[in-house]
């Protein structure tokens, strides 16, 4: 196990982070940055968040999906939560060590846009902006992303694999 740095108060949580697929397959990627935390940069990262009380994947995964993006669907259009990881990273005046799990998607819709109108103070901050990208490009890209291995490990993900990801000290 790695060990965590001392820097910062630490919460733990379990989250939901999903791929978001539109009818043509591209993936939706919020470009994020911490302004707390200006030397970190930005990156680009999947939707999601922490789990309420009480909620289930899904229902997680709905509500997050629907707060930062304004899109609503049915627990029908998930997958399940086949791909899963232990991470830290700091944000804002905390350091996050949180048990995740990823989840797919599928929209009906061609490159939807984006309505952050329920989004949390913190989140209109954080998100400057969103693109759609296609899974090539995220697989080859020399970005930074939240998780860190999403370009290697989307394309096995996508294919049906479980996944159980070793931790990952983000920052």
């Amino acid at each position: 196990m790695i060990e965590l740095p001392r820097d910062l108060p630490v919460v733990e949580r379990t989250a939901v982070r999903l791929v978001v697929r539109d009818r043509a397959g591209l993936i939706l990627l919020f470009h994020t940055r911490d302004p707390e935390h200006p030397r970190l940069g930005t990156w680009w990262e999947l939707p999601g968040g922490g789990m309420d009380p009480g909620e289930t994947y899904a229902e997680t995964a709905l509500r997050e999906l629907r707060e930062e993006t304004g899109f609503l669907v049915g627990a029908a259009q998930l997958g399940p939560p086949s791909w899963r990881r232990r991470a830290s990273f700091i944000h804002r005046r905390l350091r996050h060590v949180q048990d995740e799990v990823v989840m797919t998607v599928r929209l009906d819709a061609a490159v939807p846009d984006v309505d952050g109108a329920d989004r949390l103070d913190y989140e209109v901050e954080d998100y400057f902006g969103f693109r759609w990208w296609p899974v090539a490009e995220i697989v080859s890209s020399r970005e930074r992303f939240y998780p860190g291995r999403l370009p290697e490990l989307l394309t096995p993900f996508l294919a049906g694999e479980e996944i159980d990801e070793p931790f990952e000290l983000w920052s």
